[in-house]
C-alpha cells in the first residue's frame, strides 16, 4: 500500500513539473511574441525580452501598455506573465526618453477557442465560398457575443508553398483572396488557410484546408421567367465560367406554397435537372417556384435560391443572397 502511494505521489509531482514546462514562446511576426500555454489558469511564465542589440549599454527603461514598470531595467529583461495577462511592452532611453522598440506578448491556449462562433460541425468556424473557378474566394466568420472587440492580426494563405494574397474586410469579419491558379487546371494541392484573431491579449488560430472545387457556389441564376404559365426558365449566372459546356451546372427546382419560402421542407415539387427550364404541370395558381445551381461534375455546394412568386397572372421574380 505504501509503495502504491509513493508511485502515485511521484506521478503527481512529475505531472506538475512537466505542466510548468509545457509552455512555448514563439515569434509569430515582427514585434509579436506568442506564449502558448496548455491551460489559462494558474500559470506564471517569465518571458525574455530584448530592446535591441544597439542598446546593450544604454539606460533602457520599460513600459507596459504605456505605464512604466520600475522593476524592468536594461536592454534584456524577463517579464512575468501571469495567466492571460500579456500586453504591449515598449522600451525607452531613460524614464522619460525616446521610444526605442516594442514587443507585444499574446497568449494562446492550446485546444481552446472562444472568440469565434462555430458555423457548423462540418464547416467549423470559417465558411469559404467562391462564385466560380477564377481563383477568387471569400471566407467569413462570426464573432462570439462577448468578443466584438476581436480583430484579425494575421492571415496566411498558400497552396503548395505559393502564397495567396488576401485582404481583410473593414469590419474584420471576412477576407477576400485571389489564387492565381488557372480555372482549366486540375487541382493537385489544397489551399491552406490560417487566420490569427486576437481579443485583448488572447490569440487564437483558426485553420481550414480545401480545394477550390469544394467551395464553389454558383451565384444567383439570371433571367428568370414564366412563359404562358407553363414553363419556368432561367440562364447561367453572369459570373460563371465560359464555355458552359465545359463548366456545366446542375439545377434544383423547388415549388412551394405561396406562404412558404425556398428553404421550406414542404414542397409541391422537387426536381433536379440539367436543363435550364422546367415544365409547370400542377394546377395551383398561387405558388413560389425556386431554382438554384451546383457544379454538375463536382456536385459541390448549392448556390443561393432564385425564385418567382406567382399569384394567378402576377409574377414577381427575385433572389436570396448567399448567407455569410
Amino acid at each position: 500500500m505504501l509503495s502504491l502511494l509513493l508511485v502515485l505521489l511521484c506521478a503527481s509531482l512529475c505531472g506538475a513539473s512537466s505542466d510548468s514546462s509545457q509552455h512555448q514562446i514563439e515569434t509569430l511576426m515582427d514585434n509579436v511574441l506568442v506564449l502558448r500555454l496548455p491551460n489559462e489558469e494558474g500559470s506564471m511564465v517569465f518571458v525574455p525580452l530584448t530592446c535591441g542589440e544597439a542598446y546593450q549599454n544604454q539606460p533602457v527603461t520599460w513600459k507596459k501598455n504605456g505605464v512604466e514598470v520600475p522593476a524592468l531595467q536594461g536592454n534584456q529583461v524577463k517579464v512575468p506573465v501571469e495567466e492571460m495577462n500579456g500586453g504591449n511592452y515598449t522600451c525607452h532611453l531613460g524614464p522619460d526618453g525616446e521610444y526605442l522598440n516594442h514587443t507585444v506578448i499574446m497568449i494562446q491556449v492550446e485546444n481552446r477557442t472562444v472568440i469565434l462562433k462555430e458555423k457548423s460541425p462540418q464547416e467549423g468556424h470559417i465558411r469559404c465560398s467562391a462564385p466560380n473557378y477564377s481563383g477568387s474566394f471569400q471566407c467569413s466568420w462570426t464573432k462570439a457575443q462577448y468578443r466584438s472587440d476581436a480583430a484579425v492580426l494575421l492571415v496566411k494563405a498558400e497552396r503548395h508553398l505559393e502564397n495567396i494574397p488576401c485582404v481583410v474586410a473593414a469590419d474584420g469579419s471576412s477576407i477576400q483572396c485571389q489564387d492565381a491558379s488557372c480555372p482549366f487546371k486540375e487541382e493537385q494541392h489544397r489551399i491552406a488557410l490560417s487566420i490569427y484573431i486576437y481579443s485583448y491579449s488572447r490569440l487564437e488560430e483558426y485553420t481550414k484546408t480545401f480545394y477550390l472545387r469544394d467551395i464553389v457556389r454558383p451565384e444567383n441564376l439570371q433571367n428568370l421567367q414564366i412563359t404562358d404559365g407553363k414553363e419556368f426558365s432561367w440562364s447561367y449566372p453572369d459570373s460563371w465560367e465560359k464555355p458552359c459546356s465545359f463548366f456545366s451546372l446542375q439545377f434544383q427546382v423547388k415549388v412551394v406554397h405561396n406562404d412558404d419560402t425556398c428553404h421550406s421542407d414542404r414542397h409541391i415539387r422537387l426536381h433536379d435537372t440539367d436543363d435550364n427550364k422546367f415544365e409547370i404541370d400542377f394546377k395551383t395558381k398561387r405558388y413560389i417556384i425556386c431554382v438554384r445551381a451546383q457544379d454538375k461534375h463536382t456536385r459541390g455546394p448549392f448556390g443561393p435560391w432564385s425564385y418567382c412568386s406567382v399569384n394567378r397572372n402576377t409574377v414577381n421574380c427575385s433572389f436570396l443572397k448567399l448567407q455569410p
